[in-house]
């Protein structure tokens, strides 16, 4: 821990204990507050499942304080963290927790998972576990779902097109000849934004890597290894050669969810995050799959994943912890999932006919749970989300030719390496 952590970690302390935390008792509830991101569809998850635990526990009073996207929760944060006044309760994905795990700001869960009586770690996901450990061994937060990428698909338009539904197993050649015959009278075959968190799954499944070192990574390496390369390529072609995703001017009129939404694209890739604003389809039949897997190579995708952590500092975590065990909890996993947003990391509920077999699409929800052991996760370092910060906006220069695809990924590269050694702001 820094100095200057350790300085304001002691005063936070003692504000917080002539403070009371607004309590006359130290015994007596003043309430929690939990900070979250979410949207309209999801903050309404949130509230219904706030009203039930605080039906069940009427001494703890819960103050949401939701914001719209993830950018705005990591400004939110660190502005609460810098002026000595976080959230009891977090919601924060596992890309962009490491700032405030490497300044000792959250109050690590593993010794509360321990000795509760309501959770173990056997009822959760290992591949969502593990990703909130951030010295590897012990637990920071706790994580409440388990998504992937996954392609959605428009199944009108496979049956119009003639194009076979994809399936476990189907290739890259067998994804880009079907983004093809989708390709044509003002549609495109797939929409995918130029990211890190896209691009990943590709380079894993044809066995390369992102870094150097996934546990001390010190530099990118999409110009590195050659299955690393072939991969970046094949996803660089998509829009550079083959022109089946939307180019940069269309893109930016009309985005790939809005035109998968309106029919006008046959596959988009995202993670569950999707889900509740692709209920919203009255006009044709829509459903998920697995990514496709490099020939030669294995299935791979990407852990999408958010955990509820609570700010280092406080007096008394009781009644936070007590608001996790109950999030947690099956009763909890089950209402946020109604959602349809999130994936439940806890294994039961993820397995159950609640949540495989729902009333509304997608019908093969089995798709992410099949996609759980082939799931990696990025690198949890202090500086990786703004590595992946900058890495998503010079790759969007290079996907949508506005750069030479080789200056672009050396540009890239030699302007992110710094950002790996830089401590966080």
């Amino acid at each position: 821990m820094t100095r200057s952590w350790r300085r304001w970690a002691a005063g936070l302390l003692v504000a917080g204990l002539l403070a009371g935390c607004g309590a006359d008792d130290p015994g007596e509830s003043a309430g929690i507050t939990v900070v979250l991101f979410g949207d309209a569809e999801e903050i309404a998850g949130y509230r219904t499942m706030i009203e039930a635990f605080e039906k069940a526990t009427p001494d703890v009073d819960v103050t949401l304080s939701p914001v719209a996207t993830q950018d705005e929760l990591m400004a939110r944060l660190t502005t609460a963290f810098a002026g000595g006044t976080p959230p009891d309760v977090f919601l924060l994905n596992y890309r962009r927790y490491g700032q405030f795990a490497a300044q000792d700001a959250i109050e690590p869960a593993q010794s509360y998972l321990d000795s509760s009586g309501a959770l173990a770690e056997g009822d959760f996901s290992r591949a969502a576990l593990d990703a909130f450990r951030f010295d590897g061994k012990t637990l920071t937060c706790l994580p409440q779902n388990l998504s992937s990428l996954v392609v959605y698909y428009n199944a009108d338009l496979f049956r119009a097109s003639g194009v076979t539904p994809p399936k476990a197993g189907w290739t890259w050649d067998d994804f880009l000849g079907t983004a093809k015959a989708l390709t044509r009278d003002g549609r495109y075959g797939v929409g995918v934004e130029p990211s890190v968190p896209r691009l990943a799954p590709f380079v894993w499944s044809n066995g390369g890597d992102l870094v150097d070192d996934p546990d001390r990574p010190s530099t990118l390496t999409l110009t590195g290894a050659p299955a690393t390369r072939e991969a970046v390529d094949w996803f660089l072609d998509l829009q550079l050669v083959h022109h089946v995703v939307p180019p940069d001017a269309e893109e930016q009129s009309e985005s790939s969810e809005a035109r998968f939404l309106r029919g006008t694209l046959g596959m988009y890739l995202n993670s569950r995050v999707a889900v509740p604003t692709l209920r919203t389809v009255r006009d044709f039949e829509w459903d998920g799959a697995p990514l496709p897997v490099a020939p030669g190579g294995k299935p791979a995708s990407i852990l999408h994943s958010d955990a509820y952590c609570m700010s280092a500092g406080r007096p008394d975590h009781r009644d936070a912890w007590r608001f996790i065990e109950f999030a947690m909890g099956a009763e909890g996993q089950r209402i946020l999932a109604a959602s349809g947003r999130t994936v439940p990391s806890r294994l039961d509920v993820a397995r159950s006919d609640e949540f495989l077999k729902p009333s509304l699409p997608p019908r093969s929800s089995q798709v992410y749970l099949d996609a759980e052991p082939h799931l990696r996760a990025t690198p949890r370092t202090a500086t990786w989300s703004r590595v992946e910060r900058e890495t998503d906006a010079l790759l969007e220069e290079v996907f949508y030719g506005r750069v030479g695809r080789e200056e672009g990924l050396r540009q890239l590269e030699e302007k992110v390496r710094p950002l790996f050694r830089d401590p966080p702001r």
